[in-house]
């Protein structure tokens, strides 16, 4: 499993990433494209990841939603002139910190934190 705790990894520090960068709040996130752009990077990054992750490894822990995810990548690669500023700030503030939450605990599994 030594690939699936790097790639654990880089999702773990996307969202340490995208956390510090929209620290500011929404209004700061709404309205600077820079920090658009940081997020959906390291979004990317994060939702890659989870493509490499091993079947077994997401089989093991059903109660995150890889599907979700992997739609999500689908959209930010795929109708990324389509992403819409508002559900990239849900998702950042209700979903990325349950998300953080898991990946730490696997990680921990995996004795890698």
């Amino acid at each position: 499993m030594k690939g699936d705790s790097l790639y654990l990894i880089h999702i773990k520090e996307s969202i340490e990433r995208i956390q510090e960068y929209t620290h500011e709040g929404k209004d700061v996130f709404s309205t600077d494209v820079k920090t658009q752009d940081a997020v959906l990077r390291n979004l990317h990054t994060l939702t890659e990841s989870t493509q490499k992750l091993s079947p077994k490894l997401k089989e093991e822990h059903p109660d995150i939603d890889w599907r979700g995810i992997s739609g999500f990548r689908n959209i930010l690669v795929h109708d990324y002139l389509g992403v819409n500023v508002e559900r990239v700030w849900v998702v950042v503030q209700k979903e990325l910190p349950l998300l953080n939450d898991k990946v730490r605990s696997i990680l921990q599994e995996l004795g890698e934190i």
